[in-house]
């Protein structure tokens, strides 16, 4: 009884807990971003079966493989380089423009509409350390 709420518990409390140190003006959408990665299980379906208490999942469903986790670490890191590097964003991922502001704008504009993708990657890394523990330390 109490893996399960040990394990729940992690899952829908460490969002609540990572979510204090972002801006408090994005905390709101941030705690929703992290709280959304628990929707990275629906891979568990894909499985036969569903659910296997045996069963590592960290490896063997496809968005908890190892280059899944890579992908998920390798942008959390970008996303400490990016605002530093002035990177310029290719149109389809700048934000949208308005007709009263100029037709390009700087690169630092642009990078900092991609701020989700820091709680989103950190929130999934999360969710893989929680499955991975929770597999290890009650087997």
């Amino acid at each position: 009884m109490i893996k399960p709420l040990l394990h729940y518990g992690l899952h829908f409390g460490a969002p609540f807990l990572l979510a204090l140190f972002f801006r408090q003006e994005h905390r709101h959408k941030t705690l929703c971003i992290m709280l959304c990665t628990m929707l990275v299980d629906a891979d568990h379906l894909l499985a036969t079966p569903v659910f296997s208490p045996d069963r590592m999942s960290i490896g063997f469903h496809p968005l908890h493989s190892y280059p899944a986790i890579a992908i998920y670490a390798t942008v959390f890191a970008l996303t400490f380089i990016m605002p530093k590097c002035r990177i310029h964003l290719p149109r389809w991922l700048a934000p949208q423009q308005h007709t009263h502001t100029p037709k390009r704008l700087p690169p630092q504009q642009h990078t900092h509409q991609l701020w989700w993708l820091r709680p989103l990657c950190l929130g999934l890394l999360c969710h893989m350390l929680i499955d991975y523990l929770d597999f290890t330390l009650w087997h």
